[in-house]
């Protein structure tokens, strides 16, 4: 940190500094063709892909912090669009929880290499140790905040 900078400031630029980080990110993704619909599919996916177990829409509707009924229509629109695949609980048959399905890989696939082309691009005037640095710190962050949720 620079000696000059006064870290209650820098601290509490962090808040602004995510809201860019999403606008920015958004839009260089719908600039490589992706569209608003694809953005909230990622995002559906991911949490699917990310679960510690099974994940029914219920927990979709936690984890996105939405009415069940919005996390219920974005669902069914990854179902629908051949993303996400309804499967009998292992625990409990008469439950439904959701899996990826061949073309949601593709797509989280797909969103992982433009995410990585695009902090690449930002980053590409930074040296290596920085971009690592970061990326291990933006990581660890992401992985921490889901213990404060």
């Amino acid at each position: 940190m620079d000696p000059n900078e006064n870290p209650d400031a820098l601290l509490d630029d962090v808040g602004a500094a995510f809201s860019r980080l999403r606008r920015r990110t958004n839009q260089a993704l719908t600039d490589h063709g992706m569209t608003k619909r694809d953005l909230t599919r990622n995002l559906i996916i991911n949490v699917v892909d990310e679960a510690d177990g099974e994940m029914t829409v219920g927990a979709v509707a936690d984890q996105l912090n939405v009415d069940p009924s919005v996390a219920s229509r974005m669902v069914t629109d990854c179902i629908d669009s051949g993303y996400l695949q309804r499967a009998a609980s292992a625990a409990d048959g008469r439950r439904t929880v959701l899996r990826l399905a061949p073309a949601g890989v593709e797509l989280r696939d797909r969103f992982s290499r433009l995410q990585r082309e695009t902090f690449e691009q930002i980053t590409s005037a930074w040296t290596d140790a920085d971009r690592l640095e970061f990326a291990r710190l933006l990581t660890r962050y992401a992985d921490d905040s889901g213990r404060h949720a």
